[in-house]
């Protein structure tokens, strides 16, 4: 796989899989916290005061394909952040060059901050001399011409905990009163990092038949027991729609399109589940969310940038689903962002 070498472009520097033929995901690199964020304790960081919470200010470089930088478009979405925060978004598909920028394509934009062609050069320009992966999604800071951080699960918690003042009321974790607590949220959101958020991308680049027999057990096992805990309980954490939520909606709603056929994720499709189908079309009817579903970007992604999986770049057409089909999962209870609260 491809990454920067000391600030250079190399196509030939990165294994996806180790010698027994499991998925290796790698390390992000920029892990600063904006001031004011409260920081998980199970991370080793403080905010940096360098970086503080102002409008205007920080811009997210994301693809609409990508499940993690689709966590950070939610949390936007959810909180209100739309007028704070810019977005840019990268081409789908994903070339030898890295994510690159075509704003002549539908849902495509152009790097509005730098006019970049691709991704790449931000990480350079934070860093002339980065040996990383090139990811999404990217948190950009004006102010310090830098990027603050790369990590998926941090800039949700950032933007969850640093932008009060510049959203919509909205919380993405725990209050008082909700029988639940931020850890409650940091556990679950581990607790389905591997098997399912990640375990997808084990499946999909595993090349040997245990490695990908060990992610497909791990990841319908995890499944089965979600599904489980669903059944009388509207949300994963508590009585609202925490960033919990938000990690398991980016994997399910691509399953069915993407990773059933082209991950070889195909014991069961996500719509077949007794309740985990009707979770999905819960959190995609929550005002704010559909919106930062693009079903065409997230299949031609998959279908055309993996080319040791799926080498003739066909995308599938299948399935047909109703996102939109009622789901009665309010009878449990449960507060979502309400219409005129969230926009």
């Amino acid at each position: 796989m491809n990454q920067l070498v000391d600030g250079e472009w190399r196509t030939d520097a990165y294994e996806a899989t180790d010698e027994d033929g499991s998925f290796q995901r790698g390390e992000t690199t920029f892990r600063n916290w904006i001031a004011g964020s409260d920081v998980p304790d199970h991370v080793d960081a403080e905010p940096d005061d360098r970086f503080q919470p102002e409008a205007g200010r920080y811009h997210l470089y994301v693809s609409y394909a990508c499940p993690w930088a689709h966590r950070t478009l939610l949390a936007r979405s959810l909180l209100g952040l739309e007028d704070a925060i810019g977005v840019s978004v990268v081409d789908p598909y994903r070339g030898e060059g890295g994510w690159q920028f075509t704003p002549e394509k539908a849902g495509c934009t152009p790097d509005r901050l730098h006019g970049s062609d691709y991704l790449r050069e931000l990480y350079v320009a934070a860093d002339p001399d980065a040996t990383c992966r090139v990811t999404v999604p990217v948190l950009w800071d004006t102010a310090e011409e830098t990027i603050v951080n790369n990590e998926s699960r941090e800039i949700l918690r950032m933007l969850s905990t640093a932008f009060d003042d510049l959203g919509n009321d909205v919380s993405l974790l725990p209050g008082d009163g909700d029988g639940a607590t931020v850890a409650d949220v940091d556990e679950v959101i581990t607790e389905i990092y591997e098997p399912v958020n990640n375990g997808v991308y084990r499946a999909g680049f595993a090349t040997s038949q245990a490695a990908y027999d060990e992610a497909i057990d791990d990841l319908f096992g995890a499944l089965d027991r979600w599904n489980d805990r669903l059944a009388d309980r509207r949300y994963l954490v508590g009585d609202s729609l925490t960033e919990a939520d938000i990690c398991m909606f980016t994997t399910l709603v691509r399953f069915d399109q993407v990773y059933h056929t082209h991950f070889m994720c195909n014991r069961q499709f996500i719509h077949q589940y007794e309740h985990l189908w009707p979770y999905v079309r819960d959190l995609y009817q929550t005002a704010g969310v559909a919106e930062t579903v693009n079903v065409s970007h997230i299949k031609e992604h998959y279908y055309t940038t993996h080319p040791d999986v799926t080498p003739s770049g066909i995308i599938a057409r299948g399935p047909d689903l109703d996102f939109e089909a009622d789901h009665d999962r309010d009878r449990l209870g449960g507060e979502a962002p309400t219409p005129d609260v969230a926009h």
